[in-house]
């Protein structure tokens, strides 16, 4: 059961690489036409919608390997609580994204909308960074 836990929780991780590439993607926006930014958008919001699914495995997956290792209590939390500040930024996110078709549709600019998502996808890339260097070098208690 260990090694299929394992498993699905690298499968997680993969699937959450998205919010790796999300920064770039979103700063490609910029240098699209309004209907391709548009389309771009509509596409970040489905991908990130499957993003938050696979942070959902994590979650399941993760809590089963925590009850199975011997972690100090503070790694713990700050684990579940970074993974939780994923979770919210990725749901904020979804907004400027969305309000980008919006602009576009409507004529307008989208350029704060823009703004606003690379800026909420680079602190969900550092939080996600912070992630990994936490699961490669987790804190156990001193036996």
């Amino acid at each position: 059961m260990l090694n299929v836990m394992v498993f699905l929780h690298v499968i997680g991780a993969a699937g959450m690489g998205f919010y790796i590439v999300l920064p770039f993607l979103i700063g490609r926006a910029t240098k699209l036409n309004g209907a391709g930014q548009a389309g771009l958008a509509e596409g970040l919001v489905s991908a990130n919608r499957i993003a938050q699914y696979f942070l959902v495995l994590q979650l399941l997956t993760g809590g089963y390997l925590i009850s199975q290792g011997d972690y100090e209590v503070v790694w713990m939390i700050l684990v579940i609580v970074l993974f939780l500040a994923i979770a919210a930024i990725g749901g904020i996110v979804t907004k400027p994204l969305k309000q980008i078709v919006a602009s576009i549709q409507a004529g307008q600019s989208a350029t704060s909308n823009i703004g606003k998502a690379r800026t909420l996808s680079i602190i969900i890339l550092l939080v996600y960074l912070v992630i990994i260097y936490f699961m490669k070098f987790p804190i156990y208690k001193d036996m």
